[in-house]
């Protein structure tokens, strides 16, 4: 039996990426004083994150295989089912790769406290050492969070954390039958997105908020989904009756596309990473098989 693997998950820095764009450090430090801006604080939080990463690669088992995957890596990853793996960054960063596994634990690392709410990255570095041998043996507490699952009718599928948008790629006014339930109307809206639990306290709490009767959001581990119909637009033929609601656990809401160019699926915020979708085509989006499976304690 092979050793465990803890796989590291990052992304780039601010002044990887101001490097990236300018060419050399000293050209974005010259780019950012002519706009009145200072690089020393993005070079102090740069540091900072190497300081965490440092103890993260010493905090890994000595024996252990390990591995280290950037984000935009993600899609071309190859993982083992006995992965432990480890976001070092944003919560965003738990979502991006949550669609990518099947039952490997996560253990989230926030390198930066004092910027980074760390609902999904709880844990400061030094936790490392204990919870990785912990999560290896299935002896660490675990959460689970519900993945919103969105499949279109040709077979393209795509899984996200927070929620998935169906719309036109511009979010323009887009055209489709939704079902949900027994109900069916034709509408005309800006899109909809349909939410988990998890992606209840972001995009889905602001549009709740702003409904007179919003559909109940979910908590995090809940076996449930809220959607919303945004700006659907009341014509001879189409309709605002169902534009919020709940799904259960073995729920379906179906979409029928009537755009002839321009449909997308895309989850959490990601639009480069999307599914087209043309017209006649069917999306049907419900809870996800698989679950985020989140360590959140030893």
């Amino acid at each position: 039996m092979s050793s465990p693997r803890a796989v590291v998950v990052s992304r780039p820095t601010e002044l990887e990426h101001l490097v990236a764009r300018h060419g050399t450090r000293e050209q974005a430090r010259f780019a950012l004083r002519a706009r009145g801006q200072d690089l020393g604080e993005v070079e102090a939080r740069h540091e900072r994150f190497l300081r965490v990463m440092t103890a993260a690669s010493q905090a890994i088992p000595s024996g252990w295989r390990r591995s280290r995957v950037a984000r935009d890596d993600l899609c071309r990853f190859v993982w083992d089912p006995g992965d432990v793996v480890v976001v070092i960054g944003q919560d965003g960063l738990v979502a991006n790769v949550a669609k990518y596994l099947a039952g490997q634990p996560v253990i989230g690392i926030n390198p930066d406290p004092a910027r980074i709410d760390g609902v999904l990255v709880a844990f400061g570095v030094e936790a490392l050492e204990a919870l990785l041998p912990r999560a290896a043996a299935e002896r660490a507490r675990i959460e689970e969070r519900t993945l919103v699952q969105a499949e279109v009718d040709d077979g393209q599928r795509l899984r996200a954390l927070n929620e998935v948008f169906i719309g036109h790629r511009t979010h323009q006014s887009a055209r489709y039958r939704l079902r949900s339930r027994g109900l069916e109307e034709r509408q005309s809206s800006s899109g909809l997105i349909v939410a988990t639990g998890t992606g209840a306290t972001g995009w889905a709490r602001s549009i709740a908020q702003e409904r007179a009767a919003p559909a109940p959001l979910p908590a995090p581990a809940d076996r449930a989904l809220a959607f919303f119909v945004r700006e659907a637009f009341p014509s001879k033929s189409t309709g605002t009756a169902l534009t919020s609601g709940a799904l259960g656990p073995d729920d379906v809401l179906e979409l029928t596309s009537e755009l002839d160019d321009g449909g997308v699926v895309f989850g959490d915020g990601i639009e480069d990473d999307r599914l087209k979708v043309g017209w006649g085509m069917k999306v049907r989006v419900r809870c996800a098989r698989e679950r985020l499976r989140l360590v959140v304690g030893g």
